[in-house]
């Protein structure tokens, strides 16, 4: 399996003059240092490929020991296309990819090894609350049916960590390359469930913390909750 980190974005909400995935936490790391810290701890440091665009050179001279797949186009498409680069160099291999900006706790790697081990296509949920501003999904028999920031009733919240198998991976590669350059990558996802049926299991977390940090707000309450 190979890891994925999507770092390549500017991430203009938070206001910052470096990238998002570098922004201090009060516990004295970054987001990336505390992101790969918890990654490393479970799984092959060696397997970890970031995803970087805007002012790369200070992610990568800070994390020399990643491997990286650069997008050029970091400043003109979304986390589809960043993906999408990142997949089509492990076309045979299942996949996990987190958003660069996610701080979770590290036991939610361990509820997610099961689903790992048996090759089953998640999205990791937090089903304790529901915002407009958040990507939200719904459920048919059993697995993701719907899955954006436009969902009516969403079930819970997908919180940006995410698993492909390796049987479902080129049809999520061929889904992927149909979006549009501002399309997220869970528009792919969505793609892939309605035209090739493939199954995406909603794996709950909420029992631990895992939160995205787009706006100041955000950062102020993962600093809270660490």
């Amino acid at each position: 399996m190979k890891i994925i980190i999507l770092a390549a974005g500017i991430g203009s909400r938070l206001g910052n003059p470096f990238p998002k995935p570098l922004t201090p936490l009060k516990n004295g790391k970054s987001i990336m240092e505390y992101q790969t810290e918890n990654i490393a701890s479970k799984f092959n440091i060696d397997d970890i490929n970031v995803v970087v665009g805007f002012k790369k050179d200070l992610i990568m001279e800070r994390f020399p020991e990643l491997t990286y797949i650069y997008n050029p186009f970091f400043d003109r498409t979304n986390t589809s296309k960043s993906l999408l680069q990142a997949l089509k160099k492990n076309r045979d291999k299942s996949v996990m990819w987190f958003n660069g900006d996610v701080v979770f706790d590290r036991q939610i790697l361990d509820i997610l090894h099961p689903y790992i081990k048996s090759k089953t296509s998640f999205v990791a949920v937090n089903t304790s609350k529901v915002a407009d501003e958040e990507v939200k999904y719904t459920l048919k028999d059993g697995f993701i049916n719907e899955l954006s920031k436009t969902v009516k009733n969403g079930l819970g919240e997908a919180v940006g960590i995410n698993f492909i198998s390796s049987k479902d991976i080129q049809a999520f590669i061929n889904r992927l390359e149909e979006c549009n350059d501002n399309d997220y990558f869970e528009r792919g996802l969505e793609l892939a469930i309605e035209k090739d049926g493939i199954k995406i299991t909603a794996v709950d977390i909420s029992a631990f913390n895992c939160m995205e940090i787009d706006f100041v707000e955000d950062l102020e309450n993962v600093n809270k909750m660490l």
